[in-house]
């Protein structure tokens, strides 16, 4: 995804002030993104105060959404108020669902599978509903952006490239379909021959998370219905809008009712009800690993349901002094800073070689001084409003946190007041030692910490000093440093010289604390089956019992 060289706008609208608390408490922990596309060679231009000018208009009245379940729309009695974060300005009316709603979902999304009308057609028919609802997402490509951005906070230019990488999924899905494909094993005599068969699990449970509502709901969904699974998708409550807009889109291509069913509300009630429900086979998870374990929890007191988990990071950029500097030092401004760094693999620890640390670390402030914040609605903003309350608080305490630790800060540091919403600096900190807790923990905002090393050992070392494996790169010219420290670095991606790239054709996961499970690609598909050995005897049976 590339950068324009535009300024950015003022917030200057006059929009009423919100509630102090407007979200559930238990959605601020659901959380991730992945591969979306690195930005290339863009010089990041300093923000002006302009009049705001937006491309995209602000829509007059809240949007309402009842639930899907069976191919049918229901209403709720109890209704959550979303307000945008960038605005203050109510945006969306969604339901609050009761357990009972959760049931029906389960139960719709059960008969759909039992039945065959979607676990057991060809890979062919499942492939061709998947590309039609892909065209379904170009052509609505516009509204679902301008609702990820009101609801979530993040620019409109980067929602719109995230749909874009949404309809690569669907249409990789859509040939993975196809390809599915078990084994036979021809080895085992004239007498006996074996098979693998592969079969969808069953009814699959899906949380997503609010940072990219529709984008990690699109490097799920179409994968899971390529296996032939059913599914009840669980947003998170602040951002629900895309995920019932996607209803609407699989409906009109095709999809039979009951294969996708939606149920919004809190995650204490319905996310924790799904996590523990008997009649789901697999529980696929997007989220921190303090509620990835909460759902191997109740995994364990229900049914032993299958996990897919893809959990938190601490994820290390190593700059080797070898390195275009320039490049390295924009790769780790996009890195912390992509979607305001509320994105599980961005690159919140930088780890760059010592000689060239004091140069790295002037140029990669400067780099970040200039980044476009502000209105999310304007097509040249670059970082916009973060999505909660909550998690603006937890930003801003770790900030003070790494004040009071003793580090330095050399870029940014605090919030930045454009009249309206939520909105905090890039910020870059220096004489970071490994204890403090910004070294440790997963912030999950625009917040960069600077250690150095003298060796390729050392740097291996930090980067893996962590409890987390999900994502890491390394910047050098050097091809045997490149190749050395990837093979050694624990994270489930990797990247050289660049950072966040790629597509939905290769696996992503995490190492140790980072998850479990493997999404997109055809092992994307894999991870929603389940694996029969069969073999048929062939011939005259050897009797064991003598007649």
């Amino acid at each position: 995804m590339q950068f324009k060289n535009v300024e950015t706008a003022e917030l200057t609208l006059r929009l009423p002030s919100r509630p102090d608390d407007r979200q559930d408490a238990s959605d601020q922990q659901s959380k991730s993104t992945s591969a979306i596309g690195a930005p290339t060679a863009s010089k990041l231009e300093k923000p002006s105060m302009a009049e705001l000018d937006h491309s995209t208009a602000f829509p007059e009245i809240p949007r309402d959404f009842g639930f899907y379940i069976d191919g049918q729309w229901r209403q709720a009695s109890d209704r959550q108020d979303r307000y945008s974060p960038a605005h203050d300005r109510l945006v969306t009316r969604t339901a609050r669902c009761t357990r009972q709603d959760l049931d029906d979902a389960v139960a719709a999304a059960r008969r759909a599978f039992e039945s065959g009308r979607w676990s057991r057609i060809p890979g062919a028919a499942r492939a061709a509903v998947l590309l039609r609802a892909a065209e379904g997402l170009r052509e609505r490509r516009e509204e679902i952006a301008l609702w990820e951005v009101l609801e979530n906070g993040k620019p409109i230019s980067q929602a719109k490239g995230e749909i874009d990488h949404c309809i690569a999924c669907f249409e990789v899905a859509a040939g993975a379909a196809r390809l599915l494909r078990g084994d036979s094993f021809n080895n085992m005599g004239d007498t006996l021959f074996g098979m693998v068969l592969r079969e969808p699990i069953g009814v699959v449970g899906l949380i997503t998370p609010w940072n990219f509502p529709f984008l990690i709901l699109c490097e799920r969904v179409p994968f899971i219905l390529a296996s032939g699974c059913t599914l009840v998708v669980k947003p998170a409550e602040v951002t629900s809008a895309t995920t019932l807009i996607l209803a609407d889109i699989l409906e009109k291509a095709g999809l039979p009712a009951g294969v996708y069913n939606v149920v919004t509300g809190a995650g204490r009630v319905i996310g924790q009800a799904l996590a523990e429900h008997p009649d789901v086979d697999m529980l696929s998870f997007t989220g921190s690993t303090a509620v990835g374990r909460t759902c191997v929890q109740a995994s364990a007191a229900s049914n032993l349901k299958k996990l897919g988990l893809e959990l938190g990071g601490k994820n290390p950029i190593i700059v080797f002094a070898d390195s275009n500097l320039d490049d390295a030092a924009d790769g780790a401004a996009f890195g912390i800073s992509f979607n305001t760094g509320q994105c599980c693999v961005s690159s919140s620890r930088l780890i760059v070689e010592r000689s060239v640390a004091a140069e790295f670390e002037r140029i990669l402030a400067e780099k970040m001084a200039h980044i476009r914040v502000g209105d999310p609605l304007d097509p040249r903003t670059q970082i916009g409003a973060i999505t909660t309350s909550a998690q603006n608080e937890t930003i801003l305490g770790y900030i003070e946190k790494g004040r009071q630790e003793g580090a330095k800060i050399v870029q940014g540091g605090g919030a930045l007041d454009l009249g309206r919403g939520q909105f905090i600096q890039p910020t870059l900190f220096s004489d970071v030692t490994p204890s403090m807790a910004i070294a440790r923990d997963e912030i999950f905002g625009p917040v960069l910490s600077s250690f150095h090393f003298d060796t390729a050992e050392e740097a291996i070392a930090l980067a893996n000093d962590t409890v987390y494996g999900l994502a890491a790169s390394v910047w050098t010219s050097n091809l045997d440093k490149a190749l050395t420290v990837t093979r050694r670095v624990q994270a489930g991606r990797f990247w050289v010289n660049t950072i966040m790239a790629g597509g939905p054709e290769t696996p992503a996961g995490g190492f140790k604390q980072s998850g479990w499970g493997r999404e997109a690609g055809l092992m994307g598909v894999e991870e929603y089956t389940q694996v029969k050995a069969v073999h048929m005897e062939i011939g005259p049976r050897t009797r064991w019992i003598e007649s």
